[in-house]
């Protein structure tokens, strides 16, 4: 079977998703052509990426890199188009020329590219789940009006998906809830009262998967769980209460489906990202990821445990910013950024991040956004906010 090659930009191409997504494509040059990369800061990692898939445009978050990134392109003689400004970005995500978009940006910077690909009707494959928990609705209407195709790329919604009837109108009628697995992250069984003291290079250290660092410390605090809840919600249309969450330390079965005849319909695999990206960027066809399989027979036991709530207090406001007002997802998510970049940077401790989400939700006077330019808004004022309760915090 032939294909006609998808032009690919890869937001965040220099980020662990990035990279995994860049060896994908890499073993099917006959399908993939990486029409453009961006990266905040690593010069010399999406340097050898120009080298390597020569993308037209390259775009730097940060003018002073994006003038060493365009030093360096012109001395090796690259035609690739230096570029740096949010502009960019979104011109980058919406193209006329582009096929397919990686949406692999941490956090809320994502959000306004991911827009602009949606409403320029491509193919979004969601692997920066901020987006959408902050975007909510307004993210899914222009999904909706732009005839976007949205396709989740994190391995458990990717796993949900896979799990699914093919069409989506079925959902409603014969799926009884959705079971997403967590890991538990590194400190599933550390005494409690020993959290305090967690330095931020343990909490990178994930025991399954190789991520950056502030998912990793998503991870140790399950917040990263608390946010594919919400974003859970709007993909697969659910209520909140059909969603349930049950740690699963192997991380061989990456989410189930349990259907109203109590049938499960589970998805599984090794912890390797190359999977998902892989499905993502072949659907509705399958292609070789590069990841290992499953060898059954010498797999461990399979266990599952309810998540300790006292140990992950962070996991319930989930549920709790889903029965809010909108714009309570917005506000959660930008409280999370700023307290895991203060416990990055050794300004607060590790069991200081619930406190600082927590006390965000409670300060922020929320007024329902409408627009962009609302959501916008609303996370700035909460990103203030948690600045302010971290510095009290400071240690």
């Amino acid at each position: 079977m032939t294909f006609l090659k998808q032009r690919l930009t890869i937001l965040g191409s220099t980020g662990s998703v990035g990279v995994n997504t860049l060896d994908v494509v890499s073993a099917h040059p006959d399908r993939f052509e990486v029409f453009a990369l961006s990266a905040a800061t690593q010069v010399d990692v999406i340097f050898a990426q120009c080298q390597r898939f020569s993308p037209r445009f390259a775009v730097m978050v940060y003018a002073p890199q994006a003038k060493q990134l365009a030093e360096k392109i012109k001395q090796a003689g690259l035609k690739t188009i230096v570029l740096s400004s949010a502009a960019d970005l979104e011109m980058i995500a919406s193209h006329e020329e582009v096929d397919s978009v990686m949406a692999a940006i941490v956090g809320a910077a994502g959000l306004k590219p991911c827009m602009a690909a949606a409403k320029a009707g491509k193919r979004l494959l969601l692997a920066n789940k901020e987006a959408l928990v902050v975007g909510g609705e307004l993210f899914m209407q222009a999904v909706k009006d732009g005839g976007a195709q949205l396709l989740p790329i994190d391995s458990e919604h990717s796993a949900i998906f896979q799990s699914l009837p093919e069409d989506p109108e079925a959902w409603a009628q014969r799926v009884e809830k959705i079971i997403l697995t967590a890991s538990g992250g590194p400190f599933r069984t550390l005494d409690i009262a020993s959290l305090r003291h967690v330095t931020p290079d343990q909490a990178c250290a994930h025991p399954n998967w190789v991520m950056g660092r502030k998912i990793s410390v998503d991870s140790a605090t399950m917040m990263n769980k608390a946010l594919e809840v919400i974003e859970a919600k709007y993909l697969f249309r659910l209520e909140p209460t059909q969603i349930e969450v049950v740690i699963h330390p192997q991380s061989v079965i990456h989410s189930m489906v349990q259907y109203l005849d109590t049938s499960v319909v589970a998805q599984l695999g090794t912890p390797d990202m190359r999977v998902p990206i892989a499905f993502g960027l072949a659907w509705p066809h399958r292609i070789a990821s590069g990841a290992k399989a499953l060898d059954f027979r010498a797999m461990a036991d399979m266990t599952f445990e309810e998540p300790d709530h006292a140990r992950f207090p962070g996991l319930q406001l989930a549920w709790e910013v889903l029965a809010a007002p909108s714009g309570s997802t917005a506000i959660l998510n930008a409280a999370n950024e700023v307290a895991v970049a203060a416990f990055l940077a050794g300004r607060i401790r590790f069991d200081q991040i619930h406190f600082v989400n927590r006390s965000t939700l409670d300060a922020v006077v929320l007024t329902e956004p409408g627009s962009l330019a609302d959501l916008i808004g609303l996370d700035l004022q909460s990103r203030s906010a948690a600045e302010q309760i971290a510095k009290q915090l400071e240690v």
